[in-house]
């Protein structure tokens, strides 16, 4: 094989389409996905490239830096794309012990895992690359308001620009200063500043990119999308924080994946990028699509179950708006985002409804059932 690369999370929601897409993108590298198998991670993700040559599967805890060092070793190791972190708010502001574990003193385990092997070699640091995926929450939060002619909530005529510059002119750009506001966005924060820290200290090749909020099929249904899409198709309720005012940039999981091929192989070492989809919108107004789609395509009065929405108190901590400008990545790499949120969502809420067993499979927790008894006592 050209190349050994390992993708750590690579069972979960957005790995999992990182690695069908490396394996299927390139048949001469060895796509190794690292994955512990917590509550998020599904290998029923990746059914359709299992059986492939350059396709294994390795399960490991990303703190286990003995486990991570072997492997580096045993697989000569160039490349590593992490995307293995705890990343639910409100597990988060109840448990903020595992997500410092996790995401940050895994990351380092991870890093200096790497360094070890890496300094080892001839060749030392040549051809190698550490990509660390992040968030843009680690930003904090941006002002809201309406500029003027932009009247939000938009039909689905309202133009990209539109959606961009719905809520502000104010924008998360690389060089906006950290300001994480919830133990998970801290844990980000820290392990971002690790990752830079190994560059400058040790000359590492790193890249950090910071994304905006994804959706997509086999997204873990405790998101906002799919656990709707989920509700609504039993008539259960919707709860909403607050008001629903709260406002998201939205990206296309598969548009994410895409930017991460291409930073990986021809972003800049030291680099940050940051990834987003110009795609504001309320969650209030997300929540109204999403009900309407549903119900059309499960043959209901369009909107018939708008009534299932409910207001719960705000989550601790929520930050009112989250907006990335990708400039940057568009201008150096020429990448942009493929689809329009109203066509994503469509395909979204397609691929749940046809994808039950699946569903099911996740809600009612008999796949981590399987993996308990599949690696007892390994």
């Amino acid at each position: 094989m050209k190349r050994s690369i390992v993708i750590t999370g690579g069972a979960g929601f957005i790995g999992s389409h990182v690695v069908r897409l490396f394996v299927n993108k390139y048949p001469d590298y060895h796509i190794i996905n690292l994955d512990k198998l917590t509550y998020a991670g599904n290998l029923a993700n990746l059914k359709d490239v299992e059986l492939r040559p350059n396709y294994s599967f390795v399960r490991m805890d990303i703190c286990d830096f003995d486990a991570f060092h072997a492997l580096m070793q045993r697989e000569h190791v160039d490349g590593i794309i992490h995307l293995a972190a705890e990343s639910h708010v409100d597990r988060s502001i109840k448990d903020p012990f595992t997500f410092a574990r996790t995401n940050v003193m895994g990351t380092l385990s991870l890093l200096q895992a790497a360094k070890l092997y890496w300094e080892s070699l001839p060749e030392r640091y040549e051809g190698k690359m550490f990509y660390h995926i992040s968030t843009d929450e680690v930003y904090g939060a941006l002002t809201m308001n309406c500029p003027e002619g932009v009247q939000p909530p938009f039909t689905t005529t309202a133009s990209s620009t539109q959606h961009h510059m719905a809520y502000g002119t104010e924008f998360f750009t690389e060089a906006t200063k950290y300001n994480p506001h919830s133990p998970y966005s801290a844990s980000k924060a820290s392990s971002d500043h690790f990752v830079r820290a190994f560059h400058d200290t040790y000359g590492m090749p790193t890249v950090v990119t910071n994304c905006s909020n994804n959706y997509g099929p086999y997204q873990f249904p405790e998101k906002l999308i799919p656990l709707f899409i989920n509700n609504i198709r039993h008539r259960r309720p919707l709860p909403v924080y607050g008001r629903g005012e709260n406002v998201r940039d939205w990206l296309y999981v598969e548009d994410h994946a895409r930017a991460i091929d291409l930073i990986f192989h021809r972003g800049t070492p030291a680099e940050t990028y940051n990834i987003g989809g110009f795609n504001e919108w309320k969650n209030i107004d997300i929540i109204h699509m999403v009900v309407r789609v549903v119900d059309r395509l499960l043959g209901r009065s369009e909107g018939a179950d708008l009534d299932l929405i409910s207001y719960v108190t705000d989550r601790l901590g929520h930050d009112a708006r989250y907006a990335i400008d990708s400039s940057k990545l568009q201008r150096e790499l020429g990448w942009e985002p493929s689809l329009q949120f109203e066509e994503g969502i469509e395909r979204t809420v397609r691929w749940y409804l046809d994808n039950e067993e699946w569903l099911n499979n996740i809600t009612s927790g008999e796949y981590e059932k399987y993996y308990e008894s599949m690696y007892a006592g390994r």
